[in-house]
């Protein structure tokens, strides 16, 4: 089955330029993460102030999570990623674009080893996720219900 990016929930290209973009761009980069965080924390402050405490924490993970994927699967050194956040009625559409077509896999689960959980949480916070193929590389998208 396959699952279509909620076009829907774009911004309008006809929209004047105020305040936080809801787009931008990351070197790939172990700072990566930490910076996407703080970006969709501030635009989400700015596009969604009555958002619930809970669900900007589960968008910030989602992000986090999204992009450090990103960083370390659909990236080489030198490569950047754009991460897009729309705050609609009803979900926050997170997107994370990368130059790779690599789809993220599940890791088998293990107690032992520090990675491999990020899409057990995306999986446990998002109301639908899926990957879409772009001309050069993909997107990783996550709906976070509000």
């Amino acid at each position: 089955m396959v699952t279509m990016r909620p076009i829907g929930l774009r911004n309008s290209c006809c929209r004047p330029p105020s305040g936080i973009p809801a787009q931008c761009v990351f070197p790939s980069g172990p700072d990566a993460p930490g910076a996407a965080r703080r970006y969709v924390r501030d635009l989400l402050r700015q596009e969604a102030p009555d958002l619930a405490d809970e669900t900007r924490d589960d968008v910030q993970l989602v992000v986090s999570e999204l992009v450090t994927n990103s960083y370390r699967y659909g990236t080489e050194p030198g490569d950047s990623m754009l991460v897009e956040v729309t705050a609609a009625a009803d979900v926050v559409l997170v997107e994370v674009h990368d130059p790779r077509r690599q789809r993220p896999e599940y890791k088998p689960e293990s107690e032992e080893r520090q990675r491999g959980r990020g899409l057990f949480i995306l999986d446990a916070l998002a109301a639908r996720w899926d990957v879409d193929d772009r001309p050069f590389g993909k997107i990783v998208w996550a709906e976070v219900a509000r």
